[in-house]
């Protein structure tokens, strides 16, 4: 099962949707035997808002659920599904779609990003972090800086697991020569991009300006996978005030083949790291 709260609140509503479609049953006419606003189901398929136990029970016993031990399972994951995840304690300082990303995040098996014009926030140092923090955000106090920091050097830590997620990262070139705090900062980044991990689950490519046009010009995204074939994967893309987090199948369909498109045209992962390290020395 899912060990984040947020993965789970995604299998649970999953879950319950497809008992609901297994039954016969509309949403109305669930909402209408249990006395519920048909707004609330919706909201609880569609993970806008939890749902307790005693409610789990009562569209166990509606959708005809007989089977003890399948019962018991979605109620332990409804119960779990309450915790809080270590990002959670940071509240408001975090939107609820960042939230929302990191507790996918935590569960992928293979993460897929494409920048535009950053380094990925999985492989940033925190002297870039901070300046790209700063720079998004000039109105934030020192104080919730710093705790955007943390939470970004903080999400680094699942790369460096026991059973840590594939990342493949493509970065546009331009991401690369964008000078970014100091000359100082952008080489300690650089030179972290192409540092010696001891581990084969990070890959780094660069698209070069050469490539041409492609279909992410319009921005940068990143895909989740999950280790499990019915877990829905996701795609986030991240705005100046907010995200979107898409699991639809043509908007999966269309972001994989983009990134497939991407990889394809960009540096191999070893020209990629010597034009890096070539960037690297220039900005010093």
């Amino acid at each position: 099962m899912a060990g984040s709260p947020t993965m789970r609140r995604r299998r649970l509503a999953s879950e319950l949707r497809r008992m609901r479609t297994d039954a016969r049953l509309s949403i109305t006419e669930v909402a209408a035997r249990l006395g519920w606003q048909g707004s609330k189901l919706s909201r609880i398929e569609n993970r806008q808002i939890g749902i307790s136990t005693t409610d789990v029970r009562k569209l166990l016993d509606l959708y005809g659920v007989d089977d003890a031990k399948q019962a018991e399972r979605l109620l332990d994951i409804a119960r779990k599904a309450r915790e809080r995840g270590w990002w959670e304690s940071y509240g408001a300082t975090l939107p609820t779609e960042t939230r929302t990303m990191i507790g996918i995040e935590t569960e992928a098996s293979l993460i897929r990003t494409y920048e535009q014009a950053l380094i990925p926030g999985l492989l940033q140092t925190p002297d870039y972090a901070r300046a790209v923090i700063r720079a998004a955000r000039p109105t934030d106090s020192q104080e919730v800086i710093n705790q955007r920091v943390e939470v970004r050097l903080a999400r680094q830590a699942l790369l460096n697991e026991k059973d840590p997620p594939q990342l493949w990262v493509v970065i546009n070139e331009g991401a690369a020569r964008q000078m970014v705090g100091s000359p100082a900062i952008m080489t300690a980044q650089l030179r972290h991009l192409i540092k010696d991990r001891g581990k084969l689950n990070v890959v780094v490519q660069v698209l070069p300006f050469t490539a041409g046009e492609h279909p992410a010009m319009v921005g940068s995204f990143s895909l989740y996978n999950f280790p499990t074939q019915d877990e829905t994967e996701a795609v986030y893309i991240e705005t100046m005030n907010s995200a979107l987090i898409l699991e639809k199948p043509l908007d999966l369909k269309t972001y994989g083949d983009a990134f497939d498109h991407i990889r394809a045209a960009a540096l191999s992962p070893r020209d990629s790291r010597d034009l890096l390290g070539a960037l690297a020395a220039d900005t010093i």
